[in-house]
């Protein structure tokens, strides 16, 4: 039997291997509170590739022997779920103790860097210590991009690989690839959303937004487009709350200038194609059902691209500019002064770079598992067929 551990985890688990946020039947519980469920994809994504009959939590708020000794005699190893977590203000609570009392493997599993919109990255003592942990735990710590890694070197650690994020090879696909449909066959869209940004990611959030709004409203105009949130509380409200909470999400909207009056055709689009689920299989099966997805969610546009759905990220931070470097994601730049056309980005020879570092990477990934000693379900790809010259 392989017994793993999960460190940070991001929802709870069921049927084995699938993700859902915590409580997620309570609507009112979770409805005051902000979560990204693109970390529950990252969660339930990871579980998908690996072999495992049982997995457990690595509880880090509190250090009690009993659970470290535990850990040590009854699992394989410890993942680090991948997330942006190599950045000024991680909080890693109680892991220095916890992982310096284990003796299993501890990997980390796509983990990156953030670096901020201005200055430099300045990491705690704390981050650097649990890294080296992690470090020295592991034959190779899998990194989000050259970013990442280079963040890592200039702390002295020299054993990452670049692997991405498990979401993109969720379905243990070797031959994955994106071949764009005629334009004018594209019926269902899907903007991913991502309006609650700090300034310390957007350097102009004036920028960030209107663009947002303009974008999404220009593309309903031409297909018939479905709003995904990740968990904005507004959204949620305006889908799950009482008749009071719904009114009072939409006068804040308009508020902030999100919505406008009455005919504001985004007031419409909340109405009739606004979406959002604490259960990542209900996001990949509305994922699977598009022409394309595209917009600001990392995690959401992967998941259509897992699928084999067309998918253009808007860049706007460090952290996304990394992840469609590390895949060759067509991208436009929220801060380049543009417009966005999609026309421009409607080209299959932008797609078959996409299509060529895939395979590099899920090679790569497979390889990080190997190396590590990790039973997974990553498929190997077929041996290329060698073409007679001359």
């Amino acid at each position: 039997m392989t017994n793993i551990l999960v460190m940070i985890p991001s929802g709870e688990v069921y049927d084995h291997d699938c993700v859902r946020w915590y409580n997620h039947t309570n609507v009112q519980a979770n409805l005051d509170h902000y979560h990204n469920i693109g970390d529950a994809f990252v969660f339930d994504s990871s579980l998908k590739l690996l072999n495992f009959d049982r997995i457990d939590v690595l509880r880090i708020r509190e250090v009690r022997q009993q659970d470290i000794d535990r850990y040590n005699a009854e699992y394989d190893y410890c993942f680090l779920r991948g997330s942006n977590y190599v950045h000024a203000s991680m909080d890693w609570e109680n892991a220095i103790p916890v992982l310096e009392q284990l003796k299993i493997p501890v990997l980390a599993f796509g983990i990156g860097a953030q670096a901020p919109s201005a200055g430099t990255l300045e990491l705690s003592a704390t981050t650097k210590r649990v890294l080296s942990l992690i470090a020295d735990r592991s034959e190779t710590l899998g990194v989000r991009g050259e970013f990442t890694a280079d963040v890592l070197w200039q702390l002295g650690i020299r054993n990452s690989r670049i692997v991405g994020c498990p979401t993109l090879f969720r379905n243990n696909d070797p031959d994955l690839r994106i071949d764009l449909p005629p334009l004018d066959e594209v019926r269902d869209v899907v903007f991913t959303l991502r309006r609650e940004v700090s300034g310390s990611y957007a350097k102009d959030i004036d920028r960030y937004l209107g663009l947002h709004r303009d974008a999404i409203l220009e593309l309903a105009g031409r297909f018939d487009v479905t709003v995904a949130a990740q968990g904005e509380i507004e959204e949620k409200k305006i889908l799950w709350g009482s008749a009071e909470q719904r009114e009072a999400a939409l006068a804040h909207l308009t508020a902030e200038g999100w919505l406008a009056g009455p005919l504001d055709p985004m007031r419409q689009l909340y109405r009739d194609r606004l979406f959002y689920s604490d259960v990542v299989a209900e996001y990949e099966q509305l994922m699977r059902a598009q022409d394309l997805v595209l917009g600001y969610r990392l995690h959401g546009n992967l998941m259509a691209l897992a699928n084999g759905v067309p998918s253009v990220y808007f860049t706007y931070d460090s952290r996304t500019a990394e992840f469609v470097d590390t895949y060759r994601i067509p991208s436009f730049d929220v801060f380049s002064g543009k417009a966005f056309r999609l026309e421009d980005y409607w080209d299959q020879s932008l797609f078959e770079r996409f299509n060529r570092v895939y395979r590099q990477r899920y090679r790569d990934m497979q390889a990080f598992l190997d190396e590590n000693g990790i039973d997974h379900k990553m498929r190997p790809q077929p041996a290329p067929r060698l073409r007679a010259v001359g």
